[in-house]
């Protein structure tokens, strides 16, 4: 036996409903834009940054020159070639990592790939390593003390 629908009514597809509500999508749309707004008015009228970590002064300063490989493992040595670390996989991971970001930066900015990184503590405590060649650098703390505390080792030695 056939049902027919007698009411006139077309029958709905389950899949006809709609996924994302039309007052979510809008909602979306109107924080996009007034980020957008927030943003732009900030760089036009050179509004001056306020989230930045905070600046100290320079207690030790290093430069090394770091290598790595795919697997995780880092080799650290001084200018004149002396080894500081061979840093195994599980030792050296996070210091490849950021290696990997250095080869990167230098390889967008088209210098030599084997020059020396600066890393830096400050006397409030916050570990950075820079790259002279590329300008390139970062405050190691957001990424965590296990990860800081690994670049705070190489300039202990």
């Amino acid at each position: 036996m056939t049902q027919i629908d007698t009411h006139g009514q077309p029958r709905r597809n389950p899949h006809d409903k709609e996924l994302i509500p039309r007052v979510m999508t809008r909602a979306m749309l109107a924080l996009v834009l007034t980020v957008l707004a927030l943003v732009t008015i900030a760089r036009v009228t050179d509004r001056p940054l306020i989230a930045t970590p905070p600046e100290g002064e320079i207690v030790v300063s290093r430069e090394v020159i770091l290598s790595g490989d795919m697997s995780g493992s880092a080799t650290v040595h001084n200018l004149d070639g002396t080894l500081v670390a061979d840093l195994t996989p599980a030792e050296g991971g996070f210091i490849s990592g950021v290696w990997r970001v250095v080869l990167r930066e230098r390889t967008k900015h088209r210098v030599a790939l084997d020059g020396p990184v600066v890393l830096i503590r400050r006397d409030n405590g916050r570990v950075e390593i820079k790259d002279p060649s590329t300008g390139w650098g970062a405050d190691l703390m957001g990424f965590g003390a296990d990860n800081a505390r690994a670049f705070a080792r190489l300039l202990a030695q």
